[in-house]
C-alpha cells in the first residue's frame, strides 16, 4: 500500500478517497449516503460521500484486532473513567468498529447500537465482521429519536458512545443543549460519554460550550479530530484516570492502544470564549458553522 496516503488518512474525519490501485469490493447509493467498500493491500475500508468521501472504518485483515484509526483508541479512553461497564449504547455503527472492540474487551457487555442507515448495518456485517447476539443488539433508527424511546424505559447506560458525524453532514439535532441533556438522562451516576466529532472549525467554540453547559467539565483529547470525554457525576483526577488505564493495560494493547499515547491526550483546559451561544434545537447552524 502506498505508506504516505495511509499515513494521511488515518483519521475518522480527512477527506481521501480509495487509492487508484485499490479493489471495490461494494457500491451502493442508500437512502442517505453513497456507500462504498475496498480493499487496498491489506486494508479493507468503508467509505461515505458523493465526491471524495471519508473513510469511515478500515480493518486489517491479517491483524483485524487493531483499531486502524486514532480517534477509535481516543475513543477508548472512555474506560478509563469507567473501566468495568455493564451496558452500553454506540450511536451510529460505520463498519462496526467500536462494538466489535468493546465485545472483545467485555464478553459480557450489553451493548445496543442505534443506526439510521440499514445498508451500512447490513455492509458492516458482510464485510467487517459485526455481528449481532442475545448481548449486542443494532436497531435501525434515528439516534435521537432512539435516546428519546430509551428515556421511557428503565434502561440506563454507563458508557454512551457518539459516533454518528461524518465530513459532509452532522445531524444538528444530535449536538444541541436539548439532545445532550437527554443523553444525560439515559446515563447512570458513573456513566461515561464519548463523543467523537471535530477538532478544528468555527463550530469548535460552540460545540464545547454546549457541552459544558449541559455537563460541566470534560476531558478534550485532539489528534486529526477530537473526542469529548464526560462522567456524569464529574471528572475523576488524574491519578484515578492512570491507575484505570494501568488496570486495563494489557488488554488494550493487542488493540494497538498505547498508555502513555492515549494518556498524553488527556486535557481538561478550557480553549473556547466561555460567551460563546450555546447550541440548541432553536439554533443549531451545526453544519454552517463547520464548513472551512
Amino acid at each position: 500500500m502506498n505508506n504516505l496516503f495511509r499515513s494521511l488518512c488515518m483519521g475518522l474525519l480527512i477527506m481521501c478517497g480509495a487509492p487508484a490501485h485499490s479493489e471495490i469490493l461494494h457500491t451502493e447509493k442508500s437512502l442517505y449516503r453513497n456507500i462504498e467498500v475496498y480493499s487496498d493491500d491489506e486494508l479493507r475500508c468503508l467509505r461515505f460521500g458523493r465526491y471524495t468521501g471519508t473513510r469511515q472504518s478500515c480493518i486489517n485483515l491479517s491483524n483485524p484486532d487493531n483499531l486502524e484509526f486514532n480517534y477509535t483508541r481516543m475513543m477508548m479512553g472512555a474506560l478509563y473513567l469507567n473501566p468495568n461497564p455493564q451496558h452500553a449504547l454506540i450511536i451510529g455503527l460505520g463498519g462496526g468498529t467500536l462494538p466489535t472492540a468493546l465485545r472483545k474487551l467485555y464478553p459480557a457487555l450489553q451493548i445496543d447500537v442505534a443506526e439510521i442507515d440499514s445498508a451500512v448495518v447490513r455492509v458492516a456485517r458482510q464485510y467487517f465482521g459485526f455481528t449481532t447476539s442475545q448481548l449486542t443488539h443494532a436497531t435501525e433508527a434515528d439516534g435521537r429519536v432512539f435516546v428519546k424511546r430509551a428515556l421511557t424505559q428503565p434502561v440506563r447506560y454507563d458508557l454512551i458512545m457518539l459516533d454518528a458525524f461524518d465530513q459532509e453532514y452532522i445531524p444538528e439535532h444530535m449536538l444541541t443543549r436539548e439532545f445532550l441533556t437527554e443523553i444525560r438522562g439515559l446515563m447512570t451516576d458513573q456513566g461515561v460519554l464519548a463523543a467523537n466529532t471535530f477538532s478544528s472549525s468555527r463550530l469548535y467554540n460552540y460545540e464545547s460550550v454546549t457541552y459544558q453547559n449541559v455537563f460541566g467539565d470534560f476531558f478534550n483529547l485532539k489528534d486529526s479530530n477530537r473526542v469529548i470525554l464526560i462522567r456524569r457525576n464529574g471528572l475523576p483526577d488524574m491519578a484515578e484516570v492512570r491507575r484505570n488505564a494501568a488496570a486495563l493495560e494489557a488488554r488494550l494493547k493487542p488493540l494497538g492502544v498505547q498508555n502513555e499515547w492515549l494518556l498524553s491526550k488527556f486535557s481538561n483546559a478550557k480553549d473556547w470564549p466561555a460567551n460563546t451561544r450555546v447550541l440548541t434545537d432553536q439554533y443549531s447552524p451545526a453544519n454552517l458553522l463547520n464548513s472551512k
